[in-house]
């Protein structure tokens, strides 16, 4: 730091703040990105990245919505001009017609619902070609649409019918007694009630709220879906409207059951094949090694590695017998590929995972525990010279796993620099991505084409996260080369009492007051336009990754920049990844506005305070001019090599999912 001239200061501080300042710290802080100023793109340019970024999403959606479409259309105009339904078109006129078209639509979406859910097959789709092609990380999202597609043309197709069915007892004089024997005392009448009835609880079970207020609802509500597939297999069997001449339809015999059943019976194999599947591997026990107990309710559980190939950022789902034999819930790995054990941090909030705990020995809620604040190892297996109590270590029960699963993380080591961005319980993922990335740089066998990390952690409060600070501590006290930057930011309310202490204490230590760490702890929400526009400056032509995970709010304006930052590169268009989870359940407060020019202190902090934070900025430094074509952009995630487009992936939670941002440790 000797290169820098600091002069000297009415408050005293010393250079050893500064000098813990990483690269884009020092270009972040020193003002010099806002001074530039960014060209205005063409409207071809804005088109390319468009393009590269949504294209194929949109084009996805923009197919889905335009193949229903034209499916009810084609049902429709078929049942319109058929001339065999004749008496059925006089009967009930236009109803008639709606009705039949939105349960050809229902036929589609029926035979499609269940694919997305079959872990396996998608794990082995990601492997193929076609991960180029396909966006198969999106398959949760793929099945959520399908459901409100089935859903919304199942009323379309009931009250068509309730009008139809009106006609008929307005015509034979019933009144509303007909109507209702129409309804309920007909084939096609109670078994569609049946299926309406099941749909509409996995419906609203499946809800955001629903779901993460009561899990266990929601995972034994969506089965369901077997009571929905039972009745809707011969709900089209009972013959009520007959055609006007052969073939007729029967309602007696072989011949009786109807076709439904045919359509979703592909799915259907393709599922059961997957959920014996999943018990035969559910079923392999395996042993616990090591159950600590940390701060803030956390519970971290490391299993014994059996014949199991993990990747950075996979989650797996945990069975524990002894709380329940059948409940499976996922948690995303916390440990690295390259050591001997598979472990998950599991929040105690909700009914499973205060039992899983209380189980395995854990002591969260015990009076007058004056180790609460510190890290203790509960129980250890396999040890006979250890301290822990032997009759504890019998409280360690045997668990069954199933997976691992999912793997978009691993193309972290694809780019040359990637950014990695954790907010509140979403920085689970990113435990064993960066262990895994810090054996990678560190052991030479590791080949790997990333040399930069940039990792940034936003919290209100990094007290709930002390095994993970704990964890980032490690790492860079052992990241001698720099090449993994931390950058953490407290979004809480900050007093300016409190504040000015933190700036007292921090300018005269060798590691932040907050955190610990190196790297200074950041105020506010990060201001991503100038920390894109200086990583990229830092490092083009280099290729650069986002990984993200987090609420929707932070990922929807990381999607923006991705978009503005994006350029068309040759072919293979590789460039900047943003992978979105879904919504944690304690997701960040809005507490405080976009930082205004970039400051380590919020905006409405005592204007003494920012002086003094003035006062510390290193001066600007000359910068290397930005090459022409300095690639940055979005791309998307899979096993497969990339491929030209983007692939736009989201990290999503819940049964099912096959990705790597799972719900569980969100919700328990």
């Amino acid at each position: 730091m000797s290169g820098y001239e600091w002069g000297g200061s009415q408050y005293g501080e010393k250079q050893t703040e500064r000098s813990r300042w990483t690269p884009l710290t020092r270009m972040l802080l020193s003002g010099e990105m806002t001074q530039e100023r960014q060209r205005e793109l063409t409207a071809k340019e804005k088109f390319d990245r468009w393009m590269i970024n949504e294209g194929y999403r949109r084009f996805f959606v923009f197919v889905f919505i335009v193949l229903h479409a034209m499916v009810f259309a084609f049902g429709f105009v078929h049942y319109a001009v058929k001339d065999n339904l004749q008496k059925g078109r006089e009967m009930f006129g236009p109803t008639f017609m709606i009705a039949r078209a939105a349960a050809l639509v229902l036929h589609v979406d029926v035979a499609l619902i269940l694919l997305p859910v079959c872990r396996t097959f998608i794990s082995y789709a990601r492997q193929t070609p076609l991960n180029g092609i396909i966006q198969f990380d999106k398959n949760i999202t793929f099945h959520i649409t399908t459901a409100w597609s089935i859903f919304f043309f199942s009323w379309v197709h009931t009250i068509a019918h309730w009008v139809n069915l009106g006609l008929i007892a307005g015509k034979h004089n019933l009144g509303v007694y007909g109507w209702l024997v129409a309804n309920f005392a007909t084939g096609p009448g109670w078994t569609g009630y049946f299926m309406l009835i099941a749909l509409t609880g996995m419906v609203l079970t499946s809800m955001e709220k629903p779901r993460r207020a009561n899990y266990e609802r929601f995972w034994y509500t969506h089965h369901m879906f077997i009571v929905f597939f039972f009745f809707w297999s011969f709900h089209g069997a009972f013959c009520m409207i007959q055609p006007d001449f052969a073939p007729f339809c029967v309602s007696l015999g072989a011949s009786s059951i109807g076709v439904f059943w045919q359509f979703w019976t592909v799915g259907g194999y393709i599922y059961l094949a997957e959920r014996i599947a999943r018990e035969v591997r559910g079923r392999h026990k395996t042993y616990i090694s090591k159950v600590i107990q940390h701060p803030s309710n956390v519970c971290e559980i490391q299993i014994k590695k059996e014949n199991t190939k993990t990747r950075a950022g996979q989650y797996i789902f945990f069975c524990c017998p002894e709380v329940s034999l059948w409940q499976y819930h996922p948690f995303t790995l916390t440990s690295a590929p390259e050591e001997d054990y598979i472990s998950i941090h599991m929040r105690v909030v909700g009914d499973f995972t205060r039992a899983v705990a209380t189980t395995l020995g854990c002591e969260f809620d015990k009076k007058g525990n004056s180790d609460k604040d510190a890290s203790k190892v509960v129980g250890v297996a396999g040890q006979q010279n250890s301290e822990v109590d032997p009759a504890l270590r019998r409280v360690l029960p045997r668990v069954y796993i199933d997976g691992p699963f999912g793997s978009a993380s691993e193309d972290v080591f694809k780019y040359e620099v990637s950014v990695l961005v954790g907010a509140g319980i979403g920085v689970t993922p990113f435990a064993s991505i960066l262990k895994s990335i810090w054996y990678r740089m560190n052991y030479p066998q590791q080949k790997t084409r990333l040399s930069k990390v940039y990792f940034f952690w936003i919290c209100r409060d990094f007290g709930s996260f002390e095994w993970f600070r704990s964890l980032l501590m490690a790492i860079e006290a052992q990241d001698v080369d720099g090449r993994i930057e931390i950058h953490t930011y407290l979004t809480a309310k900050i007093k300016a009492d409190d504040a000015t202490n933190i700036m007292i204490n921090d300018a005269n230590a060798d590691k932040d007051t907050i955190t610990g760490l190196r790297s200074p702890t950041n105020f506010g929400r990060p201001n991503w336009d100038m920390i894109f526009r200086s990583i990229r400056k830092l490092h083009a032509p280099a290729e650069a990754g986002v990984f993200f995970c987090g609420p929707k709010g932070l990922g929807s304006a990381l999607h923006v920049y991705c978009n503005k930052y994006s350029e068309p590169g040759t072919a293979p268009e590789r460039v900047l990844a943003v992978l979105l989870g879904a919504p944690v359940a304690h997701a960040l407060e809005q507490a405080v506005g976009p930082p205004s020019p970039y400051s380590r202190f919020r905006a409405d902090v005592d204007p003494a305070l920012l002086e003094l934070e003035r006062r510390r900025l290193c001066p600007a430094r000359e910068a290397p001019a930005l090459p022409p074509r300095a690639r940055v952009g979005c791309r998307g995630s899979g096993h497969g090599e990339p491929s030209r487009g983007a692939q736009y992936a989201i990290l999503r939670g819940g049964v099912g999912d096959g990705t790597s941002c799972p719900q569980s440790w969100k919700t328990r």
